[in-house]
């Protein structure tokens, strides 16, 4: 673990007694044991110490779609709910993921890039290979070309979207009723485009807890988890939600590894006083005025992925953004 992580996460175990009744948390993987891609890979070895992890502390494993549905209805996600998901449609999850999946009869769903399955690329999983995963979790659209949909133009986004959902029909006969944003990036523009298509739900890469009466339905938190080891696993499942955040600035991965200002807004305009986040620089504290956050951080970071957060008392919201 780095320092930067190390201190990231020292800083939040000290809110640790506020945070055992924490909410549903749902987690994304994306290759397994695939060590030449280390900031997106997660060993097998360590994926079992999670799932006894779970197992020993009474944690229920749901299909994702369980958690949606009470997100839509306002119900209360169980503090004990637990969801996986996997991105891209790596083979790794084929071949090292699936078979850890199946012995722990966990259910799981795995988002595809179809293009990647479309055109055969090497790391990549097969339509036949997705039909066999379909046995034992959801397929679900994670796009078709995994592109950057908020430098794309709408004709360009609408192509992609039309592209890969005829894929996902003719070669699975299913339309996915979920959707992840490619990278996790979006505006509200891309949003409007992505909800005409009438998913159920929508997701970020966004770190987070996920609160059946507060969570959007178009806008659900996923925790990554990566690396040899589970402490940020077992660090995640204490999150809860703070509910009523929305992220404006930074959007994307600063070019020059500057963070020059953080906007946020809060729902609860009674709010006075919070906490912001920033990879590096831990936290500082910051007014709130009507609602809004504006922090001019003018931080620079070291690392091509960095942590975005929020702080109100006892809760945390995150968002992650990668180079």
């Amino acid at each position: 673990m780095t320092k930067v992580n190390l201190l990231f996460f020292k800083l939040l175990l000290l809110l640790s007694p506020y945070l055992l009744f924490a909410d549903g948390h749902i987690f994304v993987y994306h290759r397994f044991d695939d060590n030449r891609y280390p900031t997106t890979n997660i060993s097998t070895k360590t994926l079992r110490a999670e799932f006894n992890y779970l197992k020993k502390h009474n944690y229920k494993v749901v299909p994702l779609i369980d958690i949606v549905e009470k997100i839509k209805a306002k119900e209360k996600v169980p503090d004990n709910w637990v969801a996986f998901t996997i991105d891209d449609g790596f083979k790794t999850f084929y071949t090292n993921g699936l078979p850890v999946f199946k012995q722990y009869g966990y259910p799981f769903t795995l988002f595809i890039a179809v293009k990647y399955t479309q055109e055969k690329y090497r790391d990549y999983v097969s339509w036949k290979q997705l039909k066999e995963i379909s046995k034992y979790g959801s397929v679900e659209f994670h796009s078709y070309g995994h592109g950057h949909f908020g430098r794309m133009s709408d004709k360009q986004l609408k192509a992609d979207m039309d592209k890969g959902l005829k894929f996902m029909k003719e070669h699975l006969n299913y339309e996915p009723k979920l959707f992840v944003y490619p990278y996790g990036e979006y505006d509200a523009r891309v949003e409007k485009i992505v909800n005409s298509y009438g998913f159920q739900a929508v997701f970020n890469q966004n770190m987070g807890a996920v609160n059946g009466e507060c969570s959007d339905a178009y806008d659900i938190d996923r925790s990554a988890v990566v690396g040899s080891n589970s402490k940020d696993f077992k660090l995640y499942l204490k999150f809860k939600e703070l509910c009523g955040v929305h992220f404006h600035k930074p959007l994307y991965f600063p070019k020059d590894k500057i963070v020059k200002t953080v906007e946020v807004t809060l729902d609860d305009k009674s709010i006075t006083i919070a906490d912001i986040f920033i990879s590096n620089h831990g936290w500082h504290k910051v007014k709130v005025k009507n609602g809004k956050i504006v922090y001019h951080a003018n931080k620079k970071v070291s690392r091509d992925r960095i942590k975005i957060g929020v702080k109100v008392k006892s809760k945390i919201k995150l968002m992650v953004l990668s180079k």
